[in-house]
This record gives C-alpha cells, sequence and structure tokens, in this order.
C-alpha cells in the first residue's frame, strides 16, 4: 500500500507531543538542579503537563465541534507550540509549573480530533490501520526522538529539549497547513451529545483501569533516570542508550498488544497485560540493583506500557459507539491522569528518603487495583472469542 501523505501531519504532530511528554523523565535531575529544586519537585512538572492534558482534553473538544477539523488542529498545534517554546526560557520553577500546564492543554484535543479525521480519512476497513499511523509518531518519539533529545539535554543543556519540541510543532503546523484535506464538521455534533457515553458504568471502568492501572508504570518511568543511575550504578552518559532500550520496547509491545487483543480479546489481554505490570514492577523493585536484570527489565517495562493501547482503546470505543471524538479525548486525559497519580504517588516514598526503586512498589499497588478493575470488566463485557463462536455453532448444530 503507497503511503498516504494526508496523514503526515498528525504522526508529526504525535512526534512532537511524544517527545515533550516522555522526554523530561530522563532529563529530570538536570532540571532540578538548575531550578534549584529536588527530584521529587521536578516530577511535578511532570504531573502538571498531565493535569493540563486531563483539564484541556473535553473542554477543547467539547467547544473545537463546532469548527472544521482542519482549523481546529491547526489552532490547537499553535498552542502547544507557543508554550513549549515558553518552557525553554522559564526562569523558575513556578513559572515552569504554569507554562506546563499550559502545554498539556491542547494534548488531548489533539489526537482527540486526530483520530476522527484519520478514520474519515480512511477507506472502508481501514480505519484502524489510519489511526494506528497517526500514533507511530510515539512510537517513533519513545524510540528515536527521546533518546536524542536526552542526549543533547544532558550534553548542552535541557532547554534545548523544549527549543527542539517547539521546532517539531512548527513542522507540524506547516504540514497541516499543507498536506490535511478540509473537512466539514459534524453537523450532529454538540458538547452534551458527545459527553453522553459517561452516562454508562462501561466507559468508567475503562478509563479507571487505563488512570489507575497504567499509573503503576508512570512510578516506574518518572523516576527512571535516579533509578538506573543510583540505584542500578549505570553511568548518566549512557542513559541515551536505556532509554533507546525502553522506546525498543515500546515499540515491540505496541505491536504485541494489537496482536493480543486480535487472538484474545481486548479484555482477555488487558488482563493479562496488566498482570505482567505488576510482575515487571515487583522485579524493578527487588532487583533494580542488578545492572543486567535492570536492563531486561527496562526493556520489559517499555514494552508493557505501550502494549495496553490497542485493546484499552477497542474498549473505549466499544462503549462510546457514538462519541468517538470525546471518548479518544478522555482516553488521553486518562492516560495523563495515570501519568500525574505515577509521577506524584511515587515521588512519596522518595520524599521520605527511601531509595529510588521504590516507587516501582507504589506501582505495584497501582496496578494490582487495575487488574481488579479489568476483572471485573471482563467478566461484565467481555467479547466472545472465537472458540466461544465455534462452540455455540456446535451446540446449535447438536440441538437440531
Amino acid at each position: 500500500m503507497m503511503f498516504d501523505k494526508r496523514i503526515l501531519p498528525l504522526a508529526i504532530g504525535g512526534l512532537a507531543i511524544g517527545t515533550t511528554e516522555f522526554t523530561i523523565m530522563g532529563l529530570l535531575p538536570d532540571i532540578a538542579n538548575t531550578l534549584q529544586i529536588t527530584i521529587p519537585q521536578a516530577g511535578h512538572l511532570i504531573a502538571a503537563y498531565a493535569l493540563g492534558v486531563v483539564i484541556g482534553a473535553p473542554i477543547l473538544i467539547g467547544y473545537s465541534v463546532k469548527f472544521p477539523p482542519k482549523k481546529v488542529l491547526l489552532t490547537l498545534m499553535v498552542i502547544f507550540t507557543i508554550f513549549n517554546a515558553l518552557s525553554a526560557i522559564a526562569p523558575d520553577y513556578n513559572s515552569m509549573l504554569i507554562i506546563r500546564f499550559l502545554s498539556g492543554l491542547p494534548h488531548g484535543a489533539f489526537f482527540g480530533v486526530g483520530t476522527v479525521v484519520a478514520s474519515r480519512m480512511a477507506g472502508k476497513g481501514k480505519e484502524a490501520l489510519y489511526i494506528s499511523l497517526m500514533f507511530t509518531g510515539l512510537t517513533v518519539a519513545n524510540l528515536a526522538m527521546v533518546p536524542l533529545v536526552t542526549y543533547i539535554g544532558h550534553a548542552f543543556h535541557w532547554r534545548w529539549y523544549f527549543a527542539i519540541v517547539g521546532v517539531i510543532g512548527i513542522a507540524t503546523l506547516l504540514a497541516l497547513k499543507l498536506w490535511l484535506p478540509a473537512m466539514e464538521r459534524k453537523e450532529d455534533s454538540h458538547f452534551l451529545e458527545e459527553l453522553k457515553f459517561l452516562k454508562g458504568k462501561q466507559s468508567w471502568l475503562v478509563l479507571m483501569i487505563t488512570a489507575i492501572g497504567f499509573g503503576g508504570l508512570f512510578t516506574w518511568f518518572s523516576y527512571i533516570t535516579p533509578l538506573m543511575t543510583v540505584v542500578s550504578k549505570i553511568e548518566s552518559s549512557y542513559m541515551a542508550y536505556v532509554m533507546i532500550l525502553a522506546g525498543g520496547g515500546m515499540v515491540v509491545g505496541n505491536l504485541a498488544g494489537g496482536f493480543l487483543s486480535d487472538k484474545l480479546g481486548p479484555e482477555k489481554t488487558c488482563v493479562l497485560l496488566l498482570f505482567l505490570m505488576m510482575c515487571s514492577l515487583s522485579g524493578v523493585f527487588f532487583l533494580s540493583e542488578y545492572q543486567s536484570i535492570s536492563l531486561v527489565l527496562t526493556f520489559i517495562c517499555g514494552a508493557l506500557s505501550m502494549s495496553v493501547a490497542a485493546p484499552i482503546n477497542i474498549m473505549m470505543m466499544k462503549a462510546a459507539p457514538k462519541s468517538e471524538m470525546m471518548a479518544a479525548a478522555f482516553m488521553q486525559a486518562a492516560f495523563n491522569i495515570a501519568n500525574a497519580m505515577g509521577a506524584f504517588l511515587g515521588g512519596i516514598p522518595l520524599e521520605h528518603g527511601l531509595p529510588y526503586n521504590y516507587p516501582s512498589l507504589v506501582g505495584v499497588g497501582m496496578t494490582v487495583i487495575g487488574l481488579s478493575i479489568s476483572i471485573i470488566y471482563f467478566y461484565l463485557y467481555r467479547s466472545p472469542n472465537i472458540n466461544d463462536k465455534e462452540i455455540a455453532v456446535e451446540c446449535a448444530t447438536c440441538d437440531q
């Protein structure tokens, strides 16, 4: 299949968003040193961005249904680019906290609108493919851009990180202007109509699984640099390679999650992946002092962090078939609640002087809660798999 350049602006936007969201984890000690704050305080910058996503996603989506999608995406990326550029020159901790919050506002809305645009551009039967192509930007960010920008931030100054994100934002704006086709807004879309999916228990269970269960991995990822350098005794100059390892895991995990979801069903896959998250975070807590094992766990945790994306989004689409844009935005909000909760709760043991492997123990508790909710969801809403259908057919034949 020939690559459709119309999807490229959305992928570049995903690259920009992925770079700004995940690079900060590898530069927390540098930022803390410059702003004269503790590493747990620097972790609050992650939480501030995530809070911006959570608040911005439903509000901006609710407002944007009145306008054509291309105009909305351009506006969102202008906001994103301006505030990321301002992050590069923020003079102190308080101003940085505010700017990171404002930088996060367009994140969820961009992916919410982008998901609908991608599906509308796709031919019949190719909607999932086009949506996955949009999210390749996030994959490339974690595999290539995050390690590269982490290296640049260590070698020169962390402020270059935000400047680079600003440049990618400008590239996204140009690509949106040149290649994204103009589309009409949905005439029957209204803010209250888009929110109706929240009346169902099914939607709330999916959001809770995402926010709490997935948050367990962010307790690990938010403090990966001090974990690897202090506990695992890896030189800070090698952190870019560690981030490449985690990014490679994310690429593999993204593909594996989609494959397992097709084979086992999204509900059963979600239960399995959360169980594996619980086990891997337990491994981080007990075994991070062993350098080789710690590196293996970095790859595994990276893989699990992306593997849940496909099944959990399928579960949400089932729960909100008539509110795709708002549901996609709320999923981004839920992922970033996970980000914020992981960074905040993972920092609590550090503020009490405990070692840097203790955030992962908090993560184990979060994944246990997420796993429990996913088991409940499985028994209430699971999809029949192929074997179930075959058994049903056989039983019907026997009855005849």
